[in-house]
């Protein structure tokens, strides 16, 4: 097959191996980022909450996908990602704080919601002392909650079974007690409980616009001889988060639970649990800005499927600085979505666009050294092959041997077979080959022409001796 031809299959292949590498880096760069999120309990708001985000990113080809791994348990989900098992999950900080774990929204708060009838005498959390307190739990973790904050105002739980002391009519235990009657409860046995003196107030950890919390609130009013609900303030929140970090300060504002008149008239201190999407704290900024933007981008969507969406919001920071060192500490990634700095591609690989630059020009200067050295390196190949042909025509003309002059033409033959060979491997300018044919050519004609001379010599040679014949012939 001619050379240039293999030149071109050659070009050919390597246009086609560049482009199926372009192809592939723009595949690479292109494919979404799959995270694992863990989510428990199941069948619960959080589940539903972070499926339906799922399911919208799927829906809508964005960049992030998630794969949701469902546990029985958020504390479960916390171990899921404190173990590396999962990239983000939902965790309930009071019952597990994952190490490794920062938060990037805050799905929703949950308040310790106290109701009582407006004759039990009770305005703030330290007024339960020797009361009865019936609890609406929807979590294991909900009851040692109450028991931390009824220890915080030195008081102290007592079970259900308990045996009061000597009552009074209504039912209450003496305030000089110091303790709480802790009475586990469904939702629909409140105005029962309250109607028969079984517990005072009742207490609900919920998010104050959810409906688990409105029920309660709405079993006090119908058990109240007035129709009517106090709902108990905890007015020390701040200082109990101080030692209490994995808690919340929560306000429950005027007119949550309705009703003509606004019930409460005005808002209420509380403290509470939140639910959190978290992240390992090696996931990139990158990744985790894209979480938390799609999240909230994404809002209405979810809020179709699940109405707890639109209870998500940011964690509460100051500045950059603040939210690292926090409490409970947000990503940086999260905390560039919530202060409108993500960075463009430019910025965020900027030092590795220099390092390209930089190095890339001395990469291609080096291959630019080193096709000039072996270009050099096969021009002197051929210069060899030259200067031998010239030197063959000087020997040529110099010499009336015969046996010097085949042995010459059969070196020149070899030399044109290298060339050939070496024309066919490599390109070889036109003007290369030019010279290199006619200096074949001259030393061919150099042989033939030293060989015919030659071969006239001798017979000229030979008719002079037979006209001078040796004397005495």
């Amino acid at each position: 097959m001619p050379a240039f031809l293999h030149r071109r299959e050659s070009f050919f292949l390597l246009v086609a191996l560049a482009l199926g590498a372009v192809a592939g880096a723009v595949l690479y760069l292109s494919r979404p980022t799959t995270l694992r999120v863990a989510v428990g309990p199941r069948d619960r708001v959080e589940s539903h909450l972070i499926q339906a985000y799922a399911d919208a990113l799927a829906r809508a080809r964005e960049d992030i996908r998630l794969e949701v791994v469902p546990y029985d348990d958020v504390r479960d989900s916390a171990a899921a990602l404190q173990g590396g098992r999962a990239d983000l999950a939902v965790v309930r900080p009071d019952v597990r704080l994952p190490e490794n774990g920062l938060t990037l929204a805050v799905l929703h708060d949950e308040a310790l919601v106290v109701a009582a009838p407006p004759d039990a005498g009770i305005q703030t959390f330290p007024d339960l002392a020797g009361k009865r307190l019936g609890l609406v739990a929807h979590h294991g973790a909900d009851q040692p909650l109450v028991a931390s904050l009824l220890a915080y105002y030195a008081l102290t739980p007592a079970p259900a079974g308990s045996a009061p002391a000597p009552a009074d009519p209504g039912g209450a235990l003496p305030a000089a007690a110091g303790r709480v009657v802790l009475v586990p409860l469904r939702a629909s046995e409140v105005t029962a409980a309250l109607a028969e003196h079984r517990i005072d107030a009742a207490a609900v950890i919920a998010a104050p616009s959810a409906k688990s919390a409105a029920r309660v609130v709405q079993a006090v009013e119908a058990a109240s001889p007035g129709h009517g609900a106090t709902i108990v303030s905890i007015p020390d929140g701040e200082a109990i988060v101080q030692r209490l970090p994995e808690l919340q300060a929560v306000t429950i504002a005027a007119g949550t639970f309705g009703g003509r008149p606004k019930r409460p008239d005005e808002e209420v201190k509380t403290v509470g649990a939140s639910y959190r999407l978290m992240a390992r704290a090696s996931l990139s900024r990158d990744t985790a800005a894209g979480v938390t933007q799609h999240l909230f981008e994404l809002r209405s969507r979810l809020a179709a499927v699940t109405p707890t969406a639109n209870l998500m919001k940011a964690p509460d920071f100051d500045s950059a600085a603040e939210a690292t060192s926090a409490r409970l500490p947000i990503h940086p990634g999260a905390v560039d979505y919530y202060e409108r700095e993500q960075q463009t591609f430019l910025q965020r690989y900027e030092d590795w666009v220099y390092l390209v630059a930089f190095f890339g020009g001395g990469l291609g200067s080096a291959v630019a050294w080193l096709g000039q050295r072996l270009a050099r390196e096969q021009r002197a190949r051929i210069d060899a092959v030259l200067d031998r042909l010239l030197a063959i025509l000087t020997e040529a003309r110099a010499t009336q041997d015969e046996a010097a002059l085949t042995a010459l033409s059969v070196e020149i033959d070899g030399l044109v077979v290298d060339v050939v060979r070496h024309a066919r491997e490599h390109s070889t300018d036109g003007r290369t080959m030019s010279a290199l044919i006619l200096a074949v050519d001259a030393a061919r004609a150099a042989v033939s022409d030293c060989k015919r001379d030659g071969g006239a010599m001798r017979e000229r040679s030979g008719r002079v001796l037979s006209l001078h014949p040796a004397s005495g012939a």
